[in-house]
């Protein structure tokens, strides 16, 4: 069985991780500091049409997930006042994951996207 939206899931994600390493180098020079945040599950009201549509999908990946619990916009916010201030000026070059351990769950085979 083929999953055309996995596959661009997997794609997209690609695409953006190297395109935030290379910024992170090709503006050095201005001494900029290029991070990129990947949120999870984030309850939004466009996150409710989702959850409509394909609830029960969304429910399994989040009831394995370590934090067992959607994400909000000012847990995101907060990370991002974070890499701007003065605390992460060490920090580039890098992606935030901000997804509550849905990864880390379809890494241990705790979920497989497409349940």
């Amino acid at each position: 069985m083929q999953n055309s939206g996995l596959a661009y899931m997997i794609a997209k994600r690609i695409n953006q991780l190297q395109a935030m390493k290379a910024a992170a180098t090709t503006w050095k020079e201005r001494r900029a500091r290029i991070n990129t945040i990947s949120p999870g599950v984030i309850v939004t009201p466009l996150a409710y049409d989702e959850f409509a549509a394909a609830g029960e999908g969304y429910q399994k990946m989040i009831d394995s997930s370590a934090a067992e619990r959607t994400g909000t916009s000012d847990e995101i916010a907060e990370a991002g006042a974070f890499l701007l201030g003065k605390h992460a000026g060490f920090i580039t070059g890098t992606d935030l994951l901000i997804d509550g351990g849905v990864i880390a769950a379809i890494r241990t085979g705790m979920y497989s996207l497409g349940e």
